[in-house]
């Protein structure tokens, strides 16, 4: 059924008592050469005719067919048939927001869920319901240090994700907040370099860890540097990667965010994908977006509602702590049923595999004559090449061959030279390795 708030004749009343003849005056302002412009639409066609240009389409994607070792901040990971299943059943297919708590406690109840799930992964004391993905999640993160602290300058680490730091400079360039970024060296933030940098001045230290170059940070020493310079620690972490690596909440960070996609998302060529932050109990009210808790009604029984909720849609605009208007609920479900049906134990599993086969391709790629690794580092599940010969030139032979070797790394960001960053999951087959390693070395003879 149309929705059609307004009759005709309530319409005809409006224009009139605005001075207009017809709905078009109402955009006027707009140059008459861009309004109503011609676009060259196909003619219509039948159901069955659109299914087959879909297919037609479909066919031209070579995605499917290649193998990819692509990473740098959106991952393919083992997706448990349960969730898919669970995920589409229309219960959780909600309209919107869960105001109403008598209406909404299945909703409350799994973003509840997803927020204690979060608060267990990371080690930390709250959690929000979700963002709208990692980077603008880095953003909130950092006003919300500047909100506590009262200051307004951030450090960021150059081996943060380089996307992540667009947003990141672009939400706080209008809020006249300074932003400096920590050199790296040899792939991991310098922590001298942090040390002479960040000062009183500053609100937070925001790292990554694993970094962009796949690179595990010494997060206990930066955490006692940015300390000891009177800084909020902020971590942006691969959720995956806490299956093995120690929590942010044992190195006392002060707030912890990411990207939840690999926790049950498929790429889907970008998104949807979702974030989160978390933070120390103390920072809850400064936490931005929203949050569901938990109580008892007046007959004691257990009911969930939205407790925490900062954002200008209910608080003057002055006070709010975000913009943040809404959550990834669907996502964030997704991300509770994945932790949920993965258990800590796969998590550790997914984890140790995908290391393992991101150590197992860089030996065999190592192997071949003239590849060097970039960074003598530990990393995870991703590190960086450094190649005697042009990466766009490997890059079309690689694709030609159907694989997606990695992401090419302009100069500057790893190093003065261009470098190749590769990334092996749980999912990555040896077939695809050693496919990879024969490409590598035909390109090099």
């Amino acid at each position: 059924m149309d929705y059609i708030p307004h009759t005709p004749y309530e319409r005809r009343e409006m224009l009139a008592a605005a001075g207009l003849a017809t709905e078009n005056d109402l955009f006027r302002s707009i140059p008459a050469a861009l309004r109503n412009p011609e676009i060259p639409f196909p003619a219509p066609m039948t159901e069955m005719e659109i299914a087959d240009e879909m297919e037609d389409l479909a066919r031209r994607n070579e995605g499917r067919r290649m193998a990819s070792f692509l990473g740098g901040g959106a991952y393919r990971h083992f997706i448990p048939q349960a969730l898919k299943s669970l995920l589409s059943r229309g219960d959780f297919v909600t309209a919107y927001t869960p105001y109403q708590a008598e209406a909404s406690q299945g909703t409350l109840q799994s973003i509840y869920e997803f927020q204690t799930l979060m608060c267990r992964l990371t080690g930390m004391e709250a959690a929000n319901a979700s963002m709208y993905d990692g980077a603008s999640a880095l953003a909130e993160a950092a006003l919300m240090a500047c909100r506590l602290t009262r200051k307004e300058k951030i450090a960021v680490s150059a081996a943060a994700n380089p996307h992540y730091c667009r947003v990141l400079n672009t939400y706080l360039v209008a809020a006249g907040i300074e932003v400096v970024e920590i050199p790296h060296d040899g792939g991991a933030t310098c922590a001298e370099s942090l040390k002479r940098m960040v000062d009183a001045s500053c609100a937070g230290v925001f790292l990554q860890n694993p970094n962009y170059f796949g690179v595990v940070e010494p997060m206990d020493s930066l955490s006692a540097a940015a300390k000891e310079a009177g800084a909020l620690l902020g971590v942006a972490v691969y959720p995956i990667s806490l299956g093995l690596l120690k929590p942010p909440g044992a190195y006392n960070a002060d707030i912890v965010l990411g990207d939840l996609q690999p926790l049950g998302m498929p790429l889907s060529f970008g998104g949807p994908y979702a974030g989160f932050i978390a933070c120390k109990g103390e920072y809850i009210r400064q936490l931005p977006g929203r949050l569901a808790g938990r109580t008892t009604d007046a007959d004691g029984k257990t009911g969930y509602v939205l407790t925490l909720q900062t954002r200008e849609q209910h608080i003057r605009r002055a006070k709010a702590t975000s913009n943040i208007c809404t959550n990834q609920a669907l996502c964030a479900l997704a991300a509770a049923m994945y932790l949920f049906t993965m258990g800590a134990r796969g998590l550790q599993q997914a984890a140790e595999r995908s290391v393992r086969n991101a150590r197992a391709l860089q030996e065999r790629l190592c192997g071949v004559k003239g590849v060097r690794l970039a960074f003598q580092k530990p990393f995870f599940n991703e590190f960086v090449l450094e190649l005697p010969i042009p990466i766009e030139h490997f890059l079309a032979k690689a694709k030609e061959e159907q694989v997606a070797p990695g992401i090419r790394l302009a100069p500057g960001l790893a190093g003065e030279k261009e470098a190749l960053l590769v990334c092996a999951t749980e999912l990555t087959r040896k077939a695809d390795m050693e496919r990879y390693a024969e490409i590598l070395t035909k390109v090099m003879e």
